[in-house]
This record gives structure tokens, sequence and C-alpha cells, in this order.
């Protein structure tokens, strides 16, 4: 991903941004399902993004001492956004959400290329970049879980007919 002509400043806001919406839609996710432990896996990924929210929103106030957080309404960077309505199917959902994983991966990754200078942030973004694809992985079953039940769950007119 090439980030060059974006401001640590941008990246940094949008990578908040990107963790807060990603919270947002896994929380939703979660309410929507009835599934237990599916449920548990939504929750679980909603609270991973938080927790990197707030320690990208420490790094942001230690590299930006005299600024104050403000989320920009759109981005800087394009992100994946997610189209969370009522009708759309888990599966379609899960992939989108896959998508914005693997963004999220490569924006860690680039980004931690721009701060090789200060290794704790370098190491803490890679860390975020693994943990991304680690999100992705657990999407990914789910994802196909969805398509099965989906797929079990439609009704075929006349299908029990005998001749």
């Amino acid at each position: 991903m090439d980030l060059d002509r974006y401001t640590l400043e941008d990246l940094f806001l949008s990578a908040i941004k990107s963790e807060v919406e990603s919270k947002r839609v896994y929380r939703d996710m979660a309410d929507r399902t009835k599934n237990g432990l599916l449920k548990d896996k939504l929750e679980f990924l909603s609270k991973e993004e938080e927790k990197h929210q707030r320690i990208l929103e420490d790094i942001y106030k230690k590299k930006f001492q005299k600024k104050k957080i403000v989320l920009p309404a759109e981005t800087p960077v394009p992100l994946p956004r997610i189209e969370l309505k009522e009708d759309t199917l888990m599966s379609l959902l899960f992939k989108q959400a896959m998508e914005a994983e693997k963004v999220a991966h490569d924006l860690y990754n680039s980004m931690a290329e721009k701060m090789k200078d200060d290794t704790s942030i370098y190491n803490t973004l890679r860390y975020f970049a693994d943990m991304e694809m680690e999100h992705y992985r657990i999407l990914e079953v789910e994802k196909k879980n969805s398509e099965l039940f989906e797929l079990a769950d439609v009704y075929w007119p006349m299908v029990h007919v005998g001749p």
C-alpha cells in the first residue's frame, strides 16, 4: 500500500477511525446473530478493535502532543467500508469485513515502514498487522459457515411434492 501522499497524522487518524468503525460493525453483527458461539467471536473481534483504537490513540498523543484527536468524517486514506443493512446476508458482511481486515493489515505494515526509527511503534504496528490477518482467518471460517447455513436455509417450492 503506497501511503507516501499522506501525512503521518492522516494515517493515524484514518487507522483510529477504521478501528472505531470496525468495532461498531462487529458489535452490530453480534447483536444480529442468535448463534451464541458466533456472537462470542464477534464480540471478541469488537473488543480487539477497541484495544487497537486505544493503543493507536496513545501513540497519536505521544507523536502529536499538541494536537487533539479529531477523527475526520471521511478518512483521507481510502479504506473499505462495510455496508451493514438489515437485509444483508451475514456471509456478505463477513466478506466485506475480510476485505477490511486485509486492507488494515496492509495499512499497518506500510505505517510501520514509516516508523522504522521508533522501534516500539514499529513493532506495535507490525503486531497489529499480524492481528488483522488473525481476524481475517476468523472471519473466513465464519463466512464459510454462514454460506452453508444460508444455502441450507433456502426454501425450494414444491420440493416435497410427490409424483
